[in-house]
């Protein structure tokens, strides 16, 4: 649900050899909606040329079904977006095209390239001309400056230019190709479907819940450094660069991915309980009723309620018909949309001690505004419980954060906190109890935005901007 200022990444889909590849990249974007809700598009193959339809808003608005029967042919890919760089123009939806000498390429990509700034200077200096304020289009004039006419050729090497964070779908006139990017930060997962002649159609995604709304089977992560493509003569695999870590962003299980999928290797619904369980061993406090903030507190609290005893309550209910509060720009309509989405239960509510669980806290004022909420309902006693380590830096990997100044867990002590938001008490989970939750090393992790240890170098980004 979340009012708030982080800004949701991208997400990506590519379909090979199935008759009805746009359609099924349609869908996948479907299931992935809550990644991207500014704009939407898909680039489909068919012989050999590329048939193109985006727009800016939901894929529902986008793609009406004359446009997915004028996306003929048995490829396809796909992209969702929510601008982590560059402003919301039709110019910046994905898949960006060109056609380049030996033919049309497509690119759709999720994260952020912390050195894009340099390269772009330099590639403006070499003559290239931009239309696009995003990153993305970097990637094809590096492609495009290759002097390799072999594709997988040119964009192996272009890849190794690039710093940061970058899950890849590449589509030219004979060839779907999929990257990651070496630290493996953002996922990509691959799967397949069967189709009803008994072949089988590949499918990439950026979450595993796309291929359950079309009935792929998951396969396994791309891995981080690898470049998979497919074309006439089948699947292919290299890994074209190595690490000796990962660097997995740790936000994709408390907050970005859907609780349904698989990410990183581990079911995110299974996670977010863990992350309430761990978060109920650190933080005890008595109480009557442990509710979520919806929905993106809803697992951690069901992990709450299961480790404490305290009963699990839906004491606040959302409406489900009204858009999504934090993504809009003006902060008036962001307070009201917190008024007409969340309507607190009194019968649930009323004299009862309270506990409230959400995903983390960036900048306050929801919290302080649901906590208001929760305590005009009658509650005796409420106490918040953030299921995350304290936002105490800016994310460079493809999270549009608040700038330092504005996280306020970089600005207060946590009493300081607790007094701006009004509760009785507040606390939030460690960051030992958060790799302990999830049974994974630190190491394998990005958690810059709760420790401040970026694991690229920033190429003029302030650590603190």
């Amino acid at each position: 649900m979340k009012q708030r200022h982080w800004r949701e990444e991208c997400g990506v889909i590519g379909i090979w050899n199935s008759p009805d590849a746009a359609r099924l990249a349609y869908l996948g974007l479907y299931a992935m909606q809550h990644r991207g809700q500014e704009s939407a598009g898909i680039v489909s193959l068919h012989q050999g040329k590329h048939i193109t339809h985006k727009g800016l808003g939901l894929v529902g608005e986008v793609f009406q079904d004359a446009d997915l029967e004028r996306l003929t042919g048995r490829t396809a890919i796909g992209h969702v977006r929510y601008s982590t760089t560059g402003e919301n123009l039709i110019s910046n939806a994905q898949p960006l095209t060109a056609t380049l000498f030996n033919g049309p390429v497509a690119v759709a990509h999720n994260g952020n390239i912390v050195n894009s700034e340099v390269l772009r200077q330099e590639l403006k200096r070499q003559g290239s001309i931009f239309h696009a304020t995003s990153d993305t289009e970097i990637i094809l004039h590096l492609i495009s400056k290759n002097p390799s006419d072999d594709l997988l050729v040119s964009l192996k090497e272009s890849l190794h230019r690039l710093e940061g964070a970058f899950s890849l779908m590449v589509l030219s006139k004979d060839i779907m190709v999929a990257a990651r990017d070496p630290l493996g930060f953002r996922p990509l997962v691959l799967g397949r479907k069967e189709n009803e002649d008994g072949s089988w159609a590949r499918v990439v995604a950026s979450e595993s819940c796309a291929f359950d709304l079309i009935g792929a089977e998951y396969d396994r992560e791309v891995k981080p450094g690898e470049i998979f493509w497919v074309d006439a003569s089948g699947e292919h695999s290299e890994l074209y660069a190595e690490s000796p870590r990962t660097a997995h962003c740790i936000f994709e299980h408390i907050y970005f991915a859907r609780p349904d999928s698989v990410v990183f290797g581990e079911s995110v619904y299974g996670t977010r309980k863990a992350f309430g369980r761990q978060l109920a061993k650190e933080n005890p406090v008595e109480a009557d009723v442990v509710i979520p903030v919806p929905d993106s507190g809803v697992a951690a609290a069901l992990g709450y309620s299961m480790e404490s005893g305290i009963p699990f309550e839906l004491g606040i209910i959302r409406n489900h018909y009204v858009g999504r509060t934090f993504i809009q720009p003006q902060q008036s309509i962001r307070d009201f949309g917190v008024k007409i989405k969340l309507n607190p239960q009194s019968a649930v509510l009323k004299d009862k001690r309270v506990i409230v669980i959400d995903d983390s806290l960036v900048r306050g004022t929801t919290s302080r505004k649901i906590i208001n909420l929760i305590r005009q309902a009658g509650a005796r006693e409420v106490h918040l419980k953030i299921a995350a380590p304290p936002t105490t830096g800016p994310c460079h990997y493809g999270v549009d954060t608040p700038q330092k100044a504005q996280l306020i867990a970089a600005q207060q002590s946590i009493e300081q906190i607790r007094s701006y938001v009004g509760a009785d008490s507040l606390s939030y989970l460690s960051i030992e109890g958060l790799f302990k939750a999830i049974n994974r090393g630190h190491n394998e992790f990005c958690a810059a935005c709760f420790d401040g240890k970026y694991p690229t170098p920033l190429f003029g980004h302030e650590a603190g901007a």
